[in-house]
Order: C-alpha cells, then sequence, then structure tokens
C-alpha cells in the first residue's frame, strides 16, 4: 500500500523512481545537487527568496491569513514593533472563536478588533460563519507558484499549487513589517501516487494511511512533501486538497503538489483562471526521499485516539477489535491517571464497535466533495433517535450556497444530520464536544487528548477518532455501528460533484481593504484586549528554575496551552497565561508566576537573594564547586522541560504564555516542529537542547554563565550546571543552529524589544 524509500531517489520523466545507488547503472547523470534544482519546491522557494543564496531563505510571501485565535495578537505586535500599513494582502477570519457563549463578549470584541484593524491597515475581513480560514484561502487567493503564510498550522494549498506554510504569529508579524521568512533550504520529499482510490476511499482515507506511515519515523520532519505521479488525475482537485491539508499531521514544513487541467478548472470555476499554470518536476528530479503510494490498495482507516498516526483500516481494526481498544484504554489510563475512568470494550455490540457521535467539518471535511458524497450515502437513511448524533459544518458559505441549491442540505437534514455554520471549532474544543467517556468519529484532523474540549486533568476524557466523511456516513446509516464506505455498493460512490462557485457571500459580507488603508480610523479595543507586557533582554548570565518536567515522548500544543473555552482570553496575554500547562501540570503557572514575582523585585532594585533568600543556597553550592556565580550579575527565569514539545498547532501562545510569567528558556530533547521552536525564539527564549536523561527534576536549579555571549557565539556545546539537593553538577547544553536575527531577537529579550531597538536606530 505504502513504501518507505532508503535514502534519496531520481524522479525520470516524472514517472520512473530510480534510487539514487541505481542512478549510475540506470544512466542517470546527474548529480543530487543539479537535479535538486528541477523539483516544483526549489522553483517556488527560490522565486521567493531575497537572500540571492539558494541554501538560506529569506522569503517575502504573496499573501497571509490568521484567524481569530491569532489575528490580535500579531497586529499588536506589528503596532508596537511600528508597523503603519499591511504591505502584503492579509485575510483576517473568524472560524475559530466565532461563537459567544463564554467570556462576555470576548470573543465579538475581537471580531470588532479585527474589522477596525482592517479598516485601518488595510486588509480583508471575513465575518463569523462566513469561511473557514483555508476554504477561504483556496477559493480566493491560492494560486500555482505562490507561497502563502498563515497563523494555523494547517496552513496547506499545495493541490493548488501553493506552497503555504503554517507557522506562529512572530513570523508574520515580520512580514507586515516587510522582514522575511528565515530557514534553511529544506529537503523535499516526494510523495508518488499511483493507481486510483476504490468506490468508497476518500481523501482522509489516503491522508490516515500516509501519516500512519512517516509520522513516528520523522520522515518528512521539516521538509516539503511533493506530490508526483500519475495517481494525481485519479482525484479531482478538491479531493487534493482533502488530502494536502493533512499534511500538517505528518510534521512537514510544507507541501506541493504537480498541477494539471483539474487543478486549471478549480481555480476558473472560481473566477481565477489566470492563476493556473502547469507544475512539473523537470525530466529528472531528485528527493530526499520518497513515499511511495498505491491509491488502488488504499481502505478505509480509522485513526484511533490519540493521535492522527494512531492509524488501521477499519478491517484491521473489526479483525482485532477488542486488543486494539485495550490498547487505546492503556493510553487512556496513561493520560489521566486514576482521575480518568474511561472504557472503549464496553461499547462493542455483537462484535462490532457503536460510537456515539460523528462530525464532519473543518478545513478537511467540509470541503464540497467529502459533504455531497455524505449526502449521497444518506440519502433515504434514518440516522435514528438513538445516543449517535451527526454534525455537518460545510466549509464556506459558497459551498452551503451549493450544497443547499443542488438538494444535498435536504438530504443530509431529511436523515437526521444536524447542519450548521462554517466554523472550526469541533477541531479544538469549541463546538460539538462528545460527553465523558463517549466516542466521536469525524472528519476533522486532530485527535489529541486534550484538543476537543476534553479534560483529562479533571477527570474529563472523552475520545475521537478520525475517519473519512464517506465512512463516518456509513456508519451514520447504520445508527452509529462503525461500518467502512466500502460496506456500500459502490454506486453509491459517484465521484463527480458538479459544483458552481457564488461568491455573493463574499462580495457582500467581506471586508476587502488591501491597498485601502485609513490610517486615520481607529483601532476598537475591548475591554480584554491588552497590551504585551514589557520583556527584557537576555542577561549576561542565567539561572533558571526547574517548574516543569514532562516525559511523555510527545507533548502537544494544545498541552502546552489548551484550546477550546480557554482561547476565549487569547488576546489578554496575562490572562491566558493561566492556562499554561493547565491540564498536564496545573501546578506550573504558580511555580512560574512566584520566579517571575522574584525576578520583578531584582529589576526594581532588590538582590535576587533578598528577594528570595533559598537562593543563597543555590549560588553557594555553585560557588562551592568552583562556580564563579555572582548573584549580582543573574537574570532569573523558569524552565520547562519536554521531550518532544509542540506537535500540533502553529498558535504562538504555546510560548508567548510561558514567557509573559518569567519563562526563559525551554530545554527539551528535540522540537516536535519547527514553528514551535521559532515560536519560542521570537518571545526571547533560549531553546535549549539536552541529550540524554535530564539530570534535574522539578524544584532544581540551572545555571547557564556566559549565555548572551554564547548565543552569539558557537552554540554546539553550552556549560551548564544544575544544582539539586545543594549540590552543583556541571552539564552539557546546546542549541541547534540559529540565524543570526533569531540570536538577535533571543538577546534582545523578544521580537518586539528586537524591533524596536533597530527603529531606534534607523
Amino acid at each position: 500500500m505504502i513504501k518507505l524509500y532508503d535514502g534519496g531517489v531520481f524522479l525520470r520523466e516524472g514517472i520512473e523512481i530510480v534510487p539514487e545507488a541505481e542512478a549510475a547503472a540506470r544512466d542517470i547523470s546527474k548529480t543530487p545537487d543539479e537535479a535538486r534544482r528541477e523539483t516544483i519546491a526549489y522553483s517556488i522557494l527560490q522565486a521567493h527568496n531575497t537572500s540571492g543564496d539558494p541554501s538560506a531563505l529569506k522569503i517575502r510571501f504573496d499573501a497571509m491569513a490568521s484567524h481569530d485565535i491569532t489575528f490580535v495578537g500579531i497586529i499588536q505586535t506589528a503596532r508596537a514593533s511600528g508597523m503603519t500599513e499591511f504591505p502584503l494582502p492579509y485575510v483576517l477570519t473568524n472560524c475559530h472563536n466565532s461563537l459567544c457563549a463564554v467570556g462576555g463578549t470576548i470573543n465579538e470584541d475581537d471580531h470588532v478588533f479585527g474589522l477596525s484593524a482592517a479598516k485601518k491597515y488595510g486588509g480583508i475581513f471575513v465575518p463569523p460563519h462566513i469561511a473557514v480560514i483555508h476554504s477561504f484561502m483556496r477559493e480566493n487567493f491560492a494560486g500555482c507558484g505562490k507561497m502563502i503564510l498563515g497563523s494555523d498550522s494547517h496552513t496547506r494549498y499545495g493541490a493548488l499549487g501553493t506552497m503555504a506554510i503554517g507557522e506562529g504569529g512572530g513570523e508574520l508579524a515580520k512580514q507586515l513589517l516587510s522582514d522575511t521568512y528565515d530557514v534553511a533550504y529544506p529537503g523535499v520529499v516526494a510523495i508518488y501516487l499511483e493507481g486510483a482510490p476504490r468506490p468508497g476511499v476518500g481523501p482522509h482515507d489516503v491522508a490516515l494511511a500516509i501519516i500512519r506511515e512517516v509520522f513516528a519515523k520523522g520522515y518528512v520532519k521539516n521538509k516539503v512533501m511533493e506530490f508526483v505521479g500519475p495517481g494525481i488525475a485519479s482525484m479531482t482537485t478538491d479531493f487534493r486538497n482533502g488530502i494536502d491539508v493533512m499534511t500538517t499531521e505528518t510534521t512537514c514544513l510544507s507541501s506541493i503538489w504537480a498541477t494539471d487541467e483539474d487543478t486549471h478548472a478549480f481555480l476558473a470555476a472560481h473566477g481565477r483562471g489566470e492563476d493556473y499554470k502547469q507544475l512539473a518536476p523537470g525530466d529528472v528530479a531528485y528527493y530526499d526521499g520518497c513515499v511511495h503510494v498505491n491509491l488502488s490498495e488504499i481502505l478505509p482507516m480509522i485513526a484511533l485516539p490519540f493521535h492522527p498516526s494512531n492509524g488501521y483500516t477499519i478491517a484491521e481494526l473489526n479483525e482485532n477489535l477488542e486488543d486494539i481498544l485495550h490498547e487505546v484504554e492503556v493510553e487512556a489510563a496513561r493520560i489521566g491517571g486514576d482521575k480518568v475512568n474511561f472504557s472503549l470494550l464496553d461499547k462493542i455490540e455483537g462484535g462490532r464497535l457503536r460510537v456515539q457521535q460523528g462530525v464532519i467539518a473543518g478545513c478537511s471535511g467540509g470541503n464540497y466533495d467529502s459533504v455531497v458524497q455524505a449526502a449521497r450515502a444518506l440519502k433515504g437513511a434514518n440516522i435514528g433517535c438513538g445516543e449517535f448524533s451527526l454534525a455537518v459544518y460545510p466549509t464556506s458559505q459558497p459551498v452551503a450556497l451549493e450544497l443547499t441549491r443542488r438538494g444535498y442540505i435536504y438530504d443530509l437534514m431529511e436523515a437526521g444530520a444536524i447542519v450548521r455554520t462554517a466554523f472550526c471549532g469541533p477541531c479544538f474544543g469549541a463546538g460539538d464536544t462528545p460527553a465523558n467517556n463517549g466516542l466521536s468519529i469525524r472528519h476533522t484532523t486532530r485527535n489529541f487528548p486534550n484538543r476537543e474540549g476534553s479534560k483529562p486533568g479533571n477527570g474529563q476524557l472523552s475520545a475521537v477518532a478520525l475517519m473519512d466523511a464517506r465512512s463516518i456516513a456509513a456508519t451514520a446509516a447504520a445508527g452509529g455501528i462503525l461500518t467502512p464506505a466500502t460496506d456500500l455498493p459502490d454506486e453509491t460512490w459517484d465521484e463527480a460533484c458538479e459544483y458552481t462557485f457564488d461568491s455573493a457571500p463574499y462580495d457582500k459580507r467581506v471586508y476587502w481593504g488591501f491597498g485601502k488603508a485609513k490610517p486615520e480610523s481607529e483601532l476598537v479595543e475591548g475591554p480584554n484586549i491588552k497590551p504585551w507586557p514589557a520583556m527584557e533582554p537576555l542577561g549576561e548570565n542565567i539561572l533558571l528554575k526547574v517548574c516543569s518536567k514532562i516525559m511523555d515522548p510527545v507533548t502537544t500544543t494544545d498541552e502546552l496551552i489548551p484550546s477550546g473555552e480557554t482561547s476565549s482570553y487569547r488576546s489578554n496575554p496575562l490572562g491566558l497565561a493561566e492556562f499554561t500547562l493547565s491540564r498536564r501540570d496545573p501546578e506550573y503557572v504558580g511555580r512560574s508566576k512566584r520566579v517571575d514575582a522574584v525576578e520583578k523585585r531584582r529589576v526594581a532594585g532588590e538582590s535576587l537573594i533578598e528577594a528570595d533568600p533559598e537562593l543563597a543556597v543555590v549560588f553557594a553550592s555553585l560557588n562551592g564547586a568552583g562556580v564563579d556565580a555572582d548573584a549580582s550579575r543573574v537574570e532569573y527565569g523558569s524552565m520547562i522541560y519536554a521531550k518532544k514539545p509542540g506537535d500540533g498547532s502553529a498558535r504562538e501562545q504555546a510560548a508567548s504564555c510561558q514567557r509573559v510569567i518569567g519563562g526563559l528558556a525551554n530545554i527539551v530533547e528535540e522540537y516536535a516542529t519547527k514553528r514551535y521552536r521559532s515560536n519560542v525564539m521570537n518571545w526571547g527564549m533560549v531553546p535549549f537542547q539536552l541529550k540524554g536523561v535530564p539530570p534535574f527534576e522539578v524544584g532544581d536549579y540551572v545555571y547557564v554563565p556566559g549565555i548572551r555571549e554564547a548565543i552569539g557565539g558557537d552554540l554546539s556545546s553550552i556549560p551548564a550546571w544544575v544544582v539539586h539537593a545543594g549540590e552543583a553538577r556541571e552539564i552539557s547544553l546546546y542549541v541547534a543552529d540559529m540565524t543570526d536575527e533569531e540570536r538577535a531577537i533571543v538577546r534582545a529579550g523578544c521580537l518586539i524589544n528586537y524591533n524596536r531597538t533597530r527603529r531606534e536606530k534607523e
């Protein structure tokens, strides 16, 4: 079904895969370096690179997009750094906190702020319920050869010929200041597709099968996934969009697809035929790896809790139901400890699995193609009046209009499904949260344990399994008994989905302000919208108190700063910070704030030891071990250790919330994603790494002398000392490569400080 190649490959004529070791024997004379330039990714990246150095990219994007969890902070950061106008098209959508049930007027206040910012700075404002962020960008901005930056991790428009990247807000603020996105030229991995999906197999099935094979191996981590091969032609562009958006869950950097006439037809249908051009690799292109996918062999998939990579075919699950479900129960017990009583085995009825809820929504499931297929499966069916429910969220108002015009909304509602407006809430816990101990099947993007409204730390745990809309509809038609779509007759799945795009909702409701900035306009700031607090430059030496230690294999963004109802406070840095690690280590915030209070007293003029007499023992231990540690020349802050943090969302709050309550550094084994590490640096924290088992516990101290000088020099070995139980022990930390600008930002204390200082020098 899927094969991963060891090492690099050449692709000849877009069809023939030649492993690098066989190149000479198969008459390939180009070197890998020469043939790397023949990939689609290379041509697009270099067209947007302003550095003049093909290996050290400084990218300027064609457009940007943010939603209402992130755009307030980004605009506040850019304002504080001197921005006066949006220099590129910047789309502000309101698809995450569209509801106002939590936090009083907070959500709507942010929407009002967004519209006022679009008017003042020349932006594009999409009101609530009009479109999911990625649908709007596909329909209006993605085009062949373009690059788009978004403050949402699922910013992926590769199937439309656009290299799109999801990053933290700091990277978008840089673009608003006409700065660049700096990254070393990434590896490029071919995703070679052949064959054609069988009837009943959808885009989520293909995506989950790929994720299952590559995630744990890190095969495409921080690389570009380039989709090539004859199998592309077997799928509609909307089908391809559904696969493409899920590439985020592989931890890749971006994605790009070869384009064809179906791509052209999609763009033309949206009034943008001129944005099409054929994209294909050159005669002989070199890739740093290859994922060979036979689409014909893909079967309906299910990604069980608690990660999109925990995938099985539904047939595999049904054949080993008790064993596999038991494994999930064991993992639930590990996550929730003695606070959680979670069971799946009790959901087996007559050898089949009963689920409690189905959801088809967002940037992956709400696409026109997927909703049409669900409606076809449910035409004339009866979901029933039992525990099972089904909610369907079309991804935009134009999609909902066309579904209504062609009768598909009628078929869904007549069968008992609930049809809602465009909204991302089910994906991150702001809508359709299943009941405690419930199991929900969803065509959405993630199924992390702390994501869809669950609070394991409070004893509340529901579980989400990811499936394609087709199999969700088949399950709904069976009243909630897990059913693969391939169990339905083949004629159910006519893949032809005629579509007429009606732009009326966008023409009438979207504020199109790019190039029309009104500097005299006032920003409307509700009472929850607060500026970023002041942050210090990096000290000459730093003392870190270990305030949390997480030994899980992976720590997601949603564990670092929970989504759901907490995001109502995303425009209030200190208010949101109260939720940092709240579902993983509830004591962290109190520990870090106590450290921060001591540091604030130091900045106000007290000595560290006056502010916290316990630190006298720490410095005595260091000096007793021969370390020249002078408490008068030390910046004090908190630190988190995690083995592999940052998988998932691009939200910069995962780092900024640590920073505003005293965070000064992270120490990790490795960073799960580039975007989280970038967030850490943009907020002025040192992104330390440590090999081996961490020799410290919560409450211990890590002293790093000469860190300010070290950040400007060799990062490969940074001496540090752990103070544990009154004894000091030397360890070696390191920091992976940083650009000159990243070093300067960390030394300045944060991106805002860096930009302010730079502006003062101009």
